[in-house]
């Protein structure tokens, strides 16, 4: 790993600590709810795509989030630069992880392939 991907990983662990505390910091009750999966940063440090776990909210909700965090970024921005004495915060972008319910769905499409097969088989040994 080079040194400029151990500062971008390090950036990342930082935000990814900060940004639940400044979530926690905000007014609104429903963002101090959400929780923070994961941080990436760019390549240049600018711009960084924080991921929020989706729980089990509806699309609805996640849009009425969204606007909502969308408009409390400036103060999350710059509650990380004056914790860390940065001169500028990167720009965050917020989305909901899928990854993990994408995956439990492959899983669970895998188990009834297999429930499938496994009746198949037997049928056809009898």
């Amino acid at each position: 790993m080079t040194p400029a991907e151990i500062k971008i990983k390090r950036t990342d662990a930082i935000l990814a600590e900060l940004i639940p505390e400044a979530l926690s910091s905000l007014n609104d009750a429903r963002l101090r709810e959400l929780d923070v999966i994961e941080v990436r940063c760019s390549r240049g440090k600018s711009d960084a795509k924080v991921y929020l776990d989706p729980h089990h909210y509806s699309e609805e909700e996640r849009r009425i989030f969204l606007k909502q965090i969308r408009k409390a970024r400036p103060i999350i921005e710059d509650y990380c630069m004056k914790d860390q004495g940065w001169f500028r915060s990167p720009t965050l972008e917020f989305v909901f992880d899928d990854h993990f319910q994408k995956t439990q769905q492959i899983e669970e499409l895998f188990k009834k392939i297999s429930k499938e097969r496994h009746g198949k088989g037997t049928s056809d040994e009898s």
